[in-house]
């Protein structure tokens, strides 16, 4: 099935102080507390590689991490092995199986975002730091701190009761961040041995601190990269403008025609087969803490703004959307250089929801941006990667036992919730495995993943290796 490899890796690999730095530095103000928790020693270490797998300079970091977690499967006494793809390694692990047990598979990557703008960090994002209770570092919420805590929940469990309640599989790849490429051919090439009762997952977040979240959905993506070109070369502004157009202008024009002023999306037959959102939704919704101030308050903006009639959250989580995450061109340089930029560029993603295709959606706005471009300019399209939104059902017998293990582990009412963000593998494993997926979030609104500063909370962390606890109890029922 699976080709086995051994790997022993250093100490703290990744960081340039990998040697020297013994203990975690906690900030509490203007004082330095020194913990010596085995758990947090492993997460740190965990973090400190440079994972970032959309990056080929970090390809070394990203194998190395999938080695490290190698090594930390068989010290739980855990048969493991390092998969090799035409990308990056997965990693699965499982413990001894039984036919009379359920079987539990647990997913998460090892991968991250890259941490561009470095210069927004308050500390270095592979050294990680504990201030005001949060783990500050690259990965500490998408999706180290979190499948950690899956892993170290499992470790004791074993050194308690020398077995576990169900079959356990984890398997952890290092491409999530960059659309799982490789992982849907692994699911289909390794089917049975991956075969499993219930999937579980903790890549999603809580509607906030203390609030047990199921969620049951999630949009899906789609990418696209807008190339527009004109003269041959730069041109000097003062000689050229006027007589040509200018590739920049002619890329913004386009991209202002996406939407309408009120935020809706104005690529035609974008929104057909958009379910509308069911009653019961709306209303348990509008009873969160996460409300429309709560957004504005996380996310600093003047004010809120989207597609008018839904709330902040219904417009996240059940409506599409098309945004603009890169626009470039021209000079970039500090001062002033007079030219006419030969291209200009901007990068392109949907997120969908049920009954969107990503192909379709794709076709949709490349179409629509063929025609609104000046006949002056060159256009050129580059697609990226996909994945299909996600649906299930919060009511089935898995996700009940998920809720029983939430509330074990959180107290209080359980928030079911759908998500904005996307995992683009789930519905491989909905297609290949046919198990229930389980989506148990640790992150919190503000934890800031892909962005400068992201962080995870402690108490989250310490909490999740509690519901993991809880769960394998509950699903083994």
């Amino acid at each position: 099935m699976f080709a086995r490899r051994s790997a022993i890796v250093p100490e703290r690999a990744g960081s340039p102080n990998a040697h020297s730095q013994k203990t975690l530095v906690l900030h509490h103000g203007a004082r330095n507390y020194f913990c010596m928790d085995a758990h947090l020693e492993q997460l740190f270490d965990f973090l400190r590689f440079p994972s970032i797998s959309t990056d080929r300079a970090y390809s070394d970091h990203v194998s190395a991490c999938g080695e490290w977690l190698y090594t930390k499967f068989t010290s739980m006494g855990l048969r493991a092995d390092v998969n090799g793809t035409p990308g990056h390694p997965i990693i699965v692990a499982r413990n001894g199986h039984r036919a009379d047990r359920k079987t539990v598979l647990i997913y998460g990557h090892y991968d991250v975002q890259p941490v561009d703008p470095l210069n927004l960090w308050d500390s270095p994002p592979f050294e990680p730091v504990i201030r005001d209770g949060r783990i500050y570092a690259r990965g500490s919420t998408d999706n180290k701190g979190q499948i950690l805590a899956h892993i170290i929940g499992v470790e004791e469990t074993l050194k308690r009761d020398s077995d576990l309640p169900v079959n356990v599989i984890f398997l952890i790849e290092g491409e999530e961040e960059i659309g799982s490429p490789n992982l849907g051919a692994f699911l289909q090439r390794n089917r049975e041995a991956l075969r499993c009762d219930a999937i579980a997952i903790s890549d999603t977040g809580m509607v906030a601190p203390g609030v047990p979240t199921l969620t049951y959905s999630l949009r899906g993506i789609a990418s696209l990269e807008v190339k527009v070109s004109g003269p041959a070369m730069d041109l000097h502004s003062g000689i050229y403008g006027g007589a040509v157009m200018n590739p920049i202008s002619a890329l913004a024009r386009m991209l202002a025609t996406l939407h309408d002023a009120e935020g809706r999306v104005a690529v035609p037959g974008f929104y057909d087969g958009v379910a509308p959102l069911q009653d019961w939704e709306k209303e348990s919704w509008a009873k969160l803490p996460l409300d429309d101030n709560a957004v504005w308050e996380i996310t600093g903006v003047p004010e809120l703004f989207g597609e008018h009639g839904y709330s902040a959250l219904e417009r996240v989580w059940a409506r599409p959307t098309i945004e603009i995450n890169g626009i470039g061109g021209g000079y970039q340089g500090e001062g002033t250089k007079t030219v006419i930029p030969r291209e200009a560029f901007a990068k392109l993603t949907f997120r969908l929801v049920p009954n969107q295709r990503p192909e379709q959606v794709v076709e949709q706005v490349r179409k629509h941006l063929e025609r609104v471009s000046p006949a002056a300019v060159r256009v050129e399209f580059s697609g990226g990667h996909t994945g299909e939104p996600f649906f299930t059902d919060p009511n089935s017998a898995p996700a009940k036992a998920a809720q029983r293990a939430l509330v074990r582990t959180f107290g209080g009412e359980v928030a079911l919730i759908r998500e904005g963000g996307s995992i683009p593998i789930l519905q491989a494993f909905k297609d290949v495995l046919g198990a229930e997926i389980l989506l148990l979030g640790l992150a919190l609104p503000d934890c800031r993943a892909h962005s400068p500063n992201e962080n995870f909370p402690v108490e989250n962390f310490a909490a999740g290796i509690r519901l993991n606890q809880a769960l394998l109890e509950e699903l083994s029922r």
